[in-house]
Parts: structure tokens; C-alpha cells; sequence
């Protein structure tokens, strides 16, 4: 037995039982034309760049996908962002507009019982007499007020004005028989605290949108 390399046999032409051709191994090319060549260099040319405008596109949408991730997440943490600035703000208006109203209270402590029988003169204006008790100190001023405003609504009854120990400055109430108004400025503060409070708690983060919405 002879040892070496055995090729195997290829049958490049097979016929059928009445001597024509079955099969028929293609014959490869050897030589191109000039033209053959350059068509077949521009076919591949044209794969090559659809399989990278291909990949291109795939990454394109994948990075526009991370971007809209990312958009919406930066947009929630905006979104906290500008709700917790809006409810500072609130809280630094109402804290000013304490200040503010503290302020003029003090310089006008009369003033809010001249503002109420300004607003109540048709609900007092056939009653003969309003009595109103403040704070001690402020008997005397408070007095002179309601009548000055009491002169300019026309109202013909009496005022008078009586020392109440449990009233804090500014505070008052106003009593004609028919009715009774009253105010304090402490308690009136807690209320809008207390407003402003719900209103933020109710907002939360859904407030208007940070970007306008086209159209």
C-alpha cells in the first residue's frame, strides 16, 4: 500500500441513461473585461455603503433613543426642581407680605375697624347704635375713626367704642344688634398660611408645563 496525499475526484460533467447532460459543473471565470471589472467594483462599492448607511441609522436611532431617556429624565428632576422654587417663592411673598402687613398695622392698628364699617354701611345704616370693642390702648383712637368714617357713609347712629383686654392690637369686633364682624390679624395670618399650604400641597409637581406645547 503506497502512503501519500489522495485528491479527490471530482466529476465536473454527469450524463443520463441516454448519453445527455445531467449536470454540468460552471465554469468559473478567469478573465474580465475592463467594463466587467468596473461594474463589478461599483456593485460592491454600493453594498459597502448601503450596509453603512444601514449601520448608521440603526446607531442614529439608538443614540435618539438614549436621548429621549435621558430628556424625560431631566425633565422630571427639572420639574421638581421649578416646584420647589415656586413653593419657596410663595413662602418668601407670604413671609414679605407679613412683614409688610405687620407694619402697617402697627402705624394703623384703627384701620381695619374703619375698613369694615366702610364695607358693612348698608348692613348698618338703620341701626342706631354699634358698639366695637379693642385693645385697651386703642380705645380713644379707634373711636375717633368710626366716627370719621361713620361721617363720610352717612350713618346716623351711635359708635361706641369699649375696652376689650382679650384683643390684640388691631384686632376688633364690631357688634349692631342684627350682626357681629370681627378681626385678627394673628388668626387671619394662619389662614392664609394655611391656604397656601393646601394650594401647594394640591399643585404638587402638576403645575404648568416648564415648555410651552406647540400651538
Amino acid at each position: 500500500m503506497t502512503n501519500g496525499t489522495y485528491q479527490r475526484f471530482a466529476f465536473d460533467t454527469v450524463f443520463d441513461d441516454r448519453g445527455g447532460v445531467a449536470y454540468e459543473a460552471p465554469k468559473v471565470k478567469k478573465s474580465f473585461t475592463p467594463e466587467e471589472v468596473e461594474a463589478a467594483r461599483a456593485e460592491a462599492f454600493a453594498e459597502g455603503e448601503r450596509s453603512a448607511v444601514a449601520r448608521a441609522e440603526q446607531e442614529a436611532a439608538q443614540a435618539m433613543n438614549a436621548i429621549a431617556h435621558a430628556v424625560h429624565g431631566a425633565l422630571g428632576t427639572l420639574a421638581a426642581v421649578a416646584h420647589e422654587h415656586r413653593e419657596h417663592a410663595a413662602r418668601l411673598a407670604l413671609a414679605c407680605a407679613n412683614k409688610i402687613a405687620d407694619a402697617a398695622l402697627d402705624q394703623f392698628p384703627e384701620a381695619p375697624a374703619s375698613a369694615a364699617l366702610l364695607a358693612l354701611a348698608r348692613e348698618v345704616e338703620a341701626q342706631p347704635k354699634l358698639s366695637v370693642r379693642v385693645a385697651p390702648h386703642l380705645v380713644e383712637r379707634t373711636q375717633a375713626a368710626l366716627e370719621q368714617t361713620a361721617a363720610a357713609i352717612g350713618f346716623p347712629g351711635q359708635i361706641v367704642a369699649r375696652a376689650d383686654g382679650a384683643q390684640p392690637p388691631a384686632a376688633f369686633v364690631l357688634d349692631w344688634g342684627d350682626g357681629r364682624a370681627e378681626f385678627n390679624p394673628d388668626e387671619a395670618a394662619q389662614r392664609v398660611a394655611q391656604a397656601l399650604e393646601a394650594a401647594i400641597a394640591a399643585e404638587g409637581l402638576h403645575a404648568e408645563p416648564l415648555l410651552p406645547s406647540e400651538g
